[in-house]
């Protein structure tokens, strides 16, 4: 009975509650999200100014994006991220377990729901991120698709919309608007709104806000799953050759 039991952080409501550096965090991704769909030709003289390749221009917009989100992000939701690590590491098993299995079941419900809406498409988005990868190097590639992006689109897509809004509105209107706004995101401004193009998208936030509710909200570990996805694609698309990419298009 001499076994020192660990003391996990003790619950405070004010997790959940909308602080000044959510709103300026959620309000700048919006602003610059919305840009993005509606006026994104407008940036082009600006890339070209940055850097003569449109690639390189692209990725560095991006970074300055996430990069700055990322740390609003972190800064605002530190101490439950410190909390969900903390409840993770009591059952490292479960999370090395269950985080490639979420993988796995969301690729599985991907096949599925693509198959079920008609011939698969390549959505704009992801036309655009393979472009950007060819041209882009590995190293500078990861930290912004599986390290910052992930955190950024948990953030916002589940810890705000479902873990703060979930405390003001019904919880499961709060999931569809979830799922839905996520697959969106990828979506709007590039292209026209078609289940082919959709799915891949509803069926990866499907499954990011099912594993973050039935962890009990664990922000941190629908981040791994989210991050673990990327990482999956990462090097698929570094290690397939350009040519036979084109081909399995």
């Amino acid at each position: 009975m001499g076994t020192a039991v660990r003391q996990l952080p003790a619950p405070r409501p004010d997790l959940y509650t909308f602080s000044r550096l959510d709103l300026v965090a959620a309000g700048i991704y919006t602003a610059v999200a919305a840009f993005f769909a509606t006026s994104a030709g407008l940036l082009a003289p600006v890339l070209l100014q940055l850097s003569p390749n449109p690639a390189v221009a692209a990725y560095a917009v991006n970074l300055a994006f996430y990069g700055v989100i990322g740390l609003l992000a972190l800064t605002a939701a530190r101490h439950v991220v410190r909390r969900d690590l903390l409840v993770l590491a009591t059952r490292p098993w479960f999370t090395l377990a269950m985080v490639p299995l979420a993988v796995v079941a969301s690729m599985v419900l991907t096949a599925v729901l693509v198959a079920l809406s008609g011939p698969p498409q390549t959505s704009a988005n992801q036309a655009g991120l393979q472009a950007l990868m060819q041209q882009v190097p590995a190293w500078l590639m990861v930290p912004l698709v599986v390290f910052v992006g992930p955190f950024v689109e948990e953030y916002i897509f589940r810890h705000l919309l479902i873990g703060k809004l979930g405390r003001r509105l019904n919880i499961w209107l709060c999931c569809v608007l979830s799922v839905v706004l996520f697959a969106a995101l990828h979506i709007v401004g590039q292209e026209a709104l078609t289940l082919p193009v959709l799915m891949p998208y509803l069926a990866i936030g499907a499954t990011l806000v099912f594993v973050y509710i039935w962890t009990g909200r664990n922000l941190m570990f629908s981040y791994f799953v989210h991050a673990a996805k990327n990482l999956l694609a990462v090097l698929f698309i570094y290690a397939v050759p350009p040519d036979l990419l084109d081909q399995l298009q």
